[in-house]
């Protein structure tokens, strides 16, 4: 695996947890981090130079700034203020937007040609507020979208079925938040419709909204309402996408990707299954939604569309 450069911007909560990930899997050569506090950014680089002995790889962690940007492979970008108790994602757009702006020009200003990923809230909409301030390639502007919402949806499923997460084909789309909704017509676990799980799970096509949908995307409230924020999942969620681009592997994964006409909407981010290669976004692959999904996802859409209007 050739050597990978990742920068970091945005040293929180969720932005170490993914730096703790990927150390952990030995993911890069070099991590650098920019943040406008350089109190804790350096904090971070101090502490976290004392994973060097139990990672798999070694590595060079520093502090650094956008002019070390420009020969990096993968800019990931968790920047931004944290979702207070009972806010929603969207809520945070306005303060959240300025500080995707300002990040995206000098970005853009760094001759920066990699990857970018982001995990900023509310997420759809500051990938695509970064998307369009840069100009870059659409499949080169990655949001963590739904991965994290996904993630949750198959362990919620594998403790239900008794099946492994890696058999189990489920993916919830739209909105990361509380307009996202899941695939339950397509579910598959193995080569087996959901249909043939109905019985012993208890969950069919009048109560999966009550016992799939709400309970994961409620989930990020239980967790804030107890200790004021998550990282560890999404911090693990960005590690994967990272992972699957430096394997070149070809993976499905949920992830925010640019719509140009698939599922029957254009212009806007939000979460759907991608292939995911070395280049980034290879392909989108637009699942088989009955009536009242594509409309449910219709409306999620609109929610993220109305966002953006708002801060044009």
């Amino acid at each position: 695996m050739k050597e990978t450069k990742i920068i970091l911007i945005g040293c929180g909560a969720v932005g170490t947890s993914f730096l703790y990930s990927a150390i952990n899997q030995g993911l890069a050569s070099e991590y650098g981090l920019i943040d406008k506090f350089e109190g804790p950014r350096d904090g971070n680089v101090l502490d976290l130079e004392d994973a060097i002995s139990p990672s798999p790889r070694k590595y060079n962690i520093y502090a650094t700034d956008y002019s070390n940007i420009k020969d990096a492979d993968i800019l990931v970008i968790t920047a931004g203020r944290p979702q207070a108790p009972g806010e929603t994602r969207l809520e945070m757009v306005k303060d959240n937007s300025l500080i995707m702006k300002e990040i995206a020009r000098n970005v853009k200003e760094s001759g920066f040609n990699g990857i970018t990923i982001i995990a900023s809230n509310p997420v759809d909409v500051l990938t695509y507020v970064y998307l369009k301030e840069t100009g870059f390639d659409s499949n080169k502007v990655i949001g963590s979208g739904t991965s994290l919402d996904t993630a949750r949806l198959k362990r919620l499923l594998s403790l239900k079925t008794g099946v492994s997460t890696d058999n189990i084909n489920a993916y919830v789309l739209g909105e990361h938040g509380d307009s996202s909704l899941v695939n339950y017509s397509s579910f598959k676990i193995g080569t087996l419709p959901f249909s043939k799980y109905e019985e012993k799970t208890g969950i069919n096509p009048s109560n999966y909204e009550e016992l799939l949908e709400k309970p994961v995307y409620q989930k990020a409230y239980r967790i804030i309402e107890r200790k004021r924020a998550t990282f560890y999942g999404i911090g693990a969620c960005l590690a994967e996408i990272v992972r699957n681009i430096q394997e070149d592997s070809n993976k499905i994964l949920a992830v925010g990707a640019y719509l140009e006409n698939q599922y029957e909407v254009n212009d806007v981010v939000t979460g759907v299954p991608a292939i995911i290669g070395k280049d980034g976004i290879k392909e989108i692959v637009e699942l088989e939604l009955n009536e009242k999904e594509l409309n449910k996802f219709k409306k999620s859409v609109k929610i993220v569309k109305d966002t953006i209007n708002s801060i044009k």
